[in-house]
């Protein structure tokens, strides 16, 4: 059941209008005095809502605006403790004691072109935590989720570096596999879904869920079978104890690291044998900045510097969930529109563009929707969080991982 309280609403109306050659464009905006309405959620962390007359209709938003330039206040990533298990967004903040939060990325929700093998509920992108790469991005063709925009890729993140700024950047896995014989390169981490003819590695932040999903499709096709051809070596204080011809499941101790290989991945794996040592290393390079990222999630970008991405979908109308960046990566704004039945019309992905842009951000970074799309804060004082929206699916539905604003000494 959904938590919630009095409800308030700020005066402002945002009329956004769709344009053929720019995406959404904000043509209107209410008073500059409704933003005083808004709630004090902790010291540099504020809540309001506000109706937006959208191409399909008028819906109501939720948003959450953070000053990072406060010390108090930290953003990080909210998860159930490994990556391939799922929460509720409310759960996940009162067990980290988030003041604030909203669901983060697109996930494997789902197997029905794979029958019998498990879902991972493993996030399609990158995931930071604490500074702690937890996992890689999948193969483009393998993401759940709408089209990516041009120019974007599975690599993608909304990120916070050690220099307390908020960015969008990009995420590469680097890593190798170096055995006696040869130093392969590794090209997965803790992802659902491996490049062909690849090696994965999977650590204790993966979870207890079958790895056998990570052999299924293929780099363009996401339902396309499971590779025939697969191989998996465990290894353990650097060196090899075990070795099966299919991925296994079950947890993985501290210290202890399965590689998993598909067709020549697998071909490479089979040369190893029990006691033999291998090294593996792993880190996710910031491709863009190049300052290490603190907190780290996936999705995909919509705004950079202040103008929409090219030929962002302003058809297709949902309920959203999405991030902007303001003031130089100083402030984060945390959006997402109501799922209740008046206002689940919802927005376009050009729309989400141009309320961003009008909220005064200029990078904007859209994360799962529909039936995920959660934003809670917790009241001062207050024990847990409460969920400020209506869940589309009429309640909150369980997700891999999500945006958190912590405040503190």
């Amino acid at each position: 059941m959904t938590r919630r309280v009095g409800r308030f609403r700020t005066a402002l109306t945002i009329l956004v209008a769709w344009s053929a050659l720019t995406g959404a464009a904000l043509v209107a905006a209410g008073p500059a005095g409704a933003a005083a309405q808004a709630r004090t959620v902790a010291p540099g962390v504020r809540y309001s809502q506000f109706d937006i007359s959208a191409s399909h209709g008028v819906t109501h938003a939720h948003l959450v605006t953070v000053d990072l330039g406060n010390p108090r206040v930290r953003v990080g990533l909210l998860h159930p403790g490994v990556v391939a298990a799922r929460d509720v967004v409310s759960h996940l903040a009162d067990a980290q004691r988030a003041v604030a939060g909203i669901n983060g990325d697109f996930f494997n929700i789902s197997e029905t072109q794979h029958p019998g093998v498990q879902a991972t509920n493993s996030a399609v992108g990158p995931a930071v935590a604490n500074g702690r790469a937890l996992k890689a991005a999948v193969p483009r063709g393998q993401r759940f989720g709408p089209g990516l925009p041009a120019g974007t890729t599975t690599e993608d993140v909304l990120g916070v570096g050690t220099d307390r700024r908020a960015r969008l950047d990009r995420l590469s896995l680097t890593g190798s596999v170096t055995t006696p014989e040869e130093r392969l390169p590794l090209r997965g981490l803790n992802q659902y879904a491996l490049p062909q003819g690849s090696i994965g590695a999977y650590t204790s932040d993966w979870g207890s869920v079958s790895r056998v999903r990570a052999t299924c499709g293929t780099d363009t096709d996401r339902g396309a079978p499971c590779s025939g051809d697969t191989y998996e070596v465990t290894v353990r204080n650097g060196r090899v104890v075990a070795a099966a011809d299919a991925p296994g499941r079950g947890s993985i101790p501290r210290g202890t690291t399965v590689l998993v290989g598909r067709e020549a991945g697998a071909q490479h794996l089979r040369k190893l044998f029990e006691g033999e040592p291998v090294q593996v290393q792993h880190r996710l390079v910031a491709a863009s900045s190049g300052v290490p990222c603190l907190f780290a999630i996936g999705g995909f970008p919509v705004l950079r510097h202040g103008a929409p991405l090219p030929r962002l979908d302003g058809e297709t109308s949902a309920v959203r969930t999405a991030v902007g960046i303001a003031d130089g990566g100083r402030r984060l704004l945390l959006l997402a529109t109501d799922g209740g039945a008046a206002y689940r019309s919802g927005l376009t992905v050009a729309e989400v563009a141009a309320v961003l842009r009008a909220s005064g951000a200029t990078d904007g970074f859209n994360l799962d929707g529909g039936g995920s799309t959660t934003l809670v804060t917790r009241a001062p004082g207050a024990r847990t969080v409460t969920v400020r929206n209506h869940p589309s699916g009429g309640a909150e539905r369980p997700v891999p991982d999500g945006v958190g604003i912590f405040s503190g000494s």
